[in-house]
């Protein structure tokens, strides 16, 4: 049984991870040139889709941002926060924003699979859930956006997710506890999407001969 502690410690760093994934939705929006109702869509679904598709496939009621509104308060600070932050022209480095992100990601494939598997389902549909919470709403933004959804391409994103759930319900399946099988798919997905972020690692693209 987990703490009380590394429960409220797992929860804060799930809404930094929503903060993240919402920022990230924001830069989409600006550089469609969006208004504020646009980027707080854009923030939403980015932060939000993936664990709402993951809650209505398992069947979880109510769905985890209307049990706890605390989700959307952060998204909609976050949308604010990142409007403005348009405004500054000071700069942060590069690998900030992908990184953090990396981050959020790894949190949200552990819980991702985490609730699956509480609510009965088996280790693989854990591993699918884990990956829709982590790249769903990444996912739904691009299409919203008319681009190419990221997943979907080379980019080492979904293949990270992959491995950080089959690392967790391995884990848990060889009785390790939740908290070790916890940071160990975290710093598989973070091993995996960081070294793909400094190295411009991708994966082959599949092209027809014609």
């Amino acid at each position: 049984m987990n703490s009380p502690l590394i429960d409220q410690l797992v929860y804060l760093f799930d809404l930094f991870g929503t903060a993240v994934f919402a920022f990230s939705g924001v830069l989409v929006a600006g550089r469609l040139r969006m208004d504020a109702i646009g980027v707080i869509v854009l923030a939403a679904v980015t932060a939000i889709g993936g664990g709402t598709i993951r809650d209505l496939l398992i069947g979880a009621s109510p769905i985890f941002w209307i049990q706890d509104t605390t989700y959307l308060w952060v998204i909609l600070g976050t949308a604010a926060f990142g409007m403005w932050l348009a405004r500054v022209p000071r700069r942060l480095p590069w690998y900030v924003l992908p990184v953090a992100d990396a981050f959020g990601l790894a949190l949200f494939v552990v819980i991702g699979a985490k609730k699956a598997l509480l609510f009965g389902s088996s280790g693989m549909v854990a591993v699918v859930m884990g990956v829709i919470t982590g790249a769903g709403g990444g996912l739904i933004r691009d299409v919203l956006a008319r681009e190419v959804p990221m997943v979907l391409q080379k980019e080492i994103y979904a293949t990270a997710c992959i491995f950080g759930g089959i690392l967790y319900t391995s884990s848990l399946h060889f009785g390790l506890a939740h908290i070790p099988a916890m940071l160990i798919s975290m710093l598989g997905v973070l091993l995996v999407r960081v070294t793909a972020i400094f190295r411009h690692l991708s994966l082959p693209s599949f092209t027809l001969r014609d």
